[in-house]
């Protein structure tokens, strides 16, 4: 059975047909693109209208996003910006500290069971001042009951002191550097990285792997997907055990599942023979929603966090330098063993001395392993110059850039983090494509809302929450950042071939908007309103949902 949609307009991004009025979908995929009368070579179809009012185009990919973010809207949203949940309900910020204890102390009062633990998720005290949240303030809440917050980073997490003891951290003697001690010699509360928030999440209500989804988080974030106009995303940190593997198959093989899940086999607990061998076994069980076999490293932390690893000058307020959460010596294992199976890797790197670290890496290991297409992707990479971006270009290698950090930290990042000049070049789009690098943009959800129009809208126009332009050499045209996230994205999955435009042969995945983005003013490019998708020729309408 073909059908045929009509719309508005279709923006192809395919430069040969740019734009369209008709499409025709066969068996999920797309027979091809432009008048009805062109299309109606193709036989018998059925003619589909209910986009005759509406624009199409490419579904977009979010090359930079976690799935958890569905699981996440179960726990207290302790988030300083409005924000809308899998249901399309709005949650106010928090603007103040006393604001987020009293939301923890209105969801504690809610739960019986005295030892229900009381998770939160996305706290970020440079909003405040950069005042550090104790586990004195969240006894307030609670001194019986463990609590603990993520913050919007993912990086670091704030626990109350009865959630300290159930962890055995409770005393004095710690020497780590993600364990900071207070006057007493006594952790605050504040953890900082995988190795010491792990074992107090489970505590805290958060999984023993604090990255993962559960079946009912994978249903609620394919929500947010449909409405972001969004039909590849990406679960940019996961490990993958068979259980989970089992559980996301099963659930994006089902018929009404409107999007396309690319995980990646985060490289945390294993060693790095151990994490190539088993990214090799889950290439095996890749299906058609479920893309499976690549392979994500974290170098370093979060720049707002200051555990993000920084060349000197370091940190603007004097800040000592962050975290390694991997080895330089395990990364170089990790490189080489991918580039020898022919498995894709996408590395973060916040800071310009972890981005260093990658590029110098990447280098010896191509000389002894040769990879002509390997477009091994650098993930956030916000503080890299242009010679480092030359640098990439002549290695193959792509990015996919945090532009979302402009509005939700650019103002912190001029004051606190890094200081005027390098916030002001912070993601560098422009460069990057001057250079030659194929670039992404994205979200990082949860730890900016979903929404690939919104990241565009902040690399055209580079707004702070402020209101402040910064880096008005940096802007890339509308046209780039649409293509950053459609193709460009696509691209660093390797995925181009299947998506990313609106072209014979690929899925028939696309955003259906009420706007036209290539109309509308470049300001207002994040209030294009997202009627839906379609997924694999399969119609899913946000007000459905």
């Amino acid at each position: 059975m073909t059908t045929i949609f009509n719309a508005r307009k279709i923006i192809t991004m395919n430069p040969d047909r740019p734009e369209a009025t008709h499409v025709a979908v066969r068996d999920g995929r797309i027979l091809g693109v432009g008048s009805l009368e062109e299309l109606q070579g193709w036989g018998d179809a059925t003619l589909d209208d209910r986009f005759a009012d509406k624009v199409l185009m490419p579904g977009l990919v979010e090359g930079h996003a976690h799935t958890m973010e569905g699981t996440l809207w179960r726990h207290t949203y302790c988030g300083f910006f409005d924000r809308m949940d899998p249901d399309g309900k709005i949650w106010p910020g928090a603007g103040t500290i006393e604001a987020v204890l009293d939301r923890l102390k209105e969801a504690e009062a809610k739960l019986e069971d005295p030892d229900t633990p009381l998770p939160g998720w996305s706290l970020d005290p440079i909003y405040y001042d950069n005042r550090r949240v104790s586990r004195e303030d969240l006894d307030k809440v609670s001194s019986t009951r463990p609590i603990g917050i993520l913050h919007a980073s993912g990086h670091i997490m704030n626990v109350n002191t009865k959630a300290l003891e159930l962890a055995g951290l409770l005393r004095t003697g710690h020497n780590h550097p993600g364990i900071p001690l207070g006057e007493d010699n006594l952790p605050t509360g504040e953890l900082k990285g995988p190795d010491v928030m792990t074992p107090v999440g489970i505590h805290v209500g958060f999984d023993g792997d604090m990255l993962a989804c559960d079946e009912r988080g994978l249903r609620d974030f394919a929500k947010l997907c449909v409405r972001s106009g969004v039909t590849t995303v990406t679960d940019l940190a996961a490990r993958l055990d068979d259980d989970a593997v089992d559980m996301m198959l099963r659930v994006t093989g089902e018929d009404n599942y409107p999007a396309r899940v690319v995980p990646l086999r985060y490289f945390h607990g294993l060693t790095p023979r151990e994490l190539i061998d088993h990214a090799a076994a889950l290439k095996k069980r890749s299906a058609e929603r479920l893309r499976l076999g690549m392979i994500k490293v974290v170098v370093d932390g979060s720049i707002q966090g200051f555990s993000a690893r920084l060349r000197w000058p370091g940190y603007y307020n004097g800040a000592p330098n962050g975290l390694w959460y991997t080895a330089p010596e395990q990364l170089q294992d990790v490189l080489d063993g991918a580039l020898q199976e022919d498995l894709h890797v996408h590395t973060h790197t916040n800071g310009d001395e972890a981005t260093e670290l990658v590029l110098e890496t990447m280098d010896r290991a191509l000389r002894r392993h040769p990879s002509p297409d390997h477009r091994f992707t650098l993930q956030h990479c916000q503080l890299a110059d242009a010679a480092q971006f030359r640098r990439m270009s002549k290695l193959g290698m792509c990015v996919n850039l945090f532009a979302n950090h402009h509005f939700f930290w650019g103002d912190e990042h001029y004051r606190l983090t890094v200081g005027p000049e390098r916030a002001e070049r912070m993601n560098a789009c422009r460069t990057a494509l001057a250079s030659g690098v194929p670039m992404a943009i994205h979200s990082d959800a949860p730890i900016t809302p979903l929404g690939p129009l919104f990241t565009a809208w902040c690399a055209v126009n580079r707004i702070t929450a402020s209101g402040r332009v910064q880096g008005e050499a940096e802007k890339i045209p509308v046209a780039d950042a649409l293509y950053a996230i459609t193709l460009g994205a696509a691209y660093t999955l390797k995925l181009d071939g299947e998506v990313g435009s609106i072209e014979a042969g690929k899925h028939a995945d696309f955003a259906v908007l009420e706007d036209d983005p290539t109309k509308i003013d470049a300001g207002k490019l994040k209030d294009v309103r997202v009627w839906g998708t379609v997924q694999a020729g399969r119609v899913f309408a946000a007000s459905d949902l």
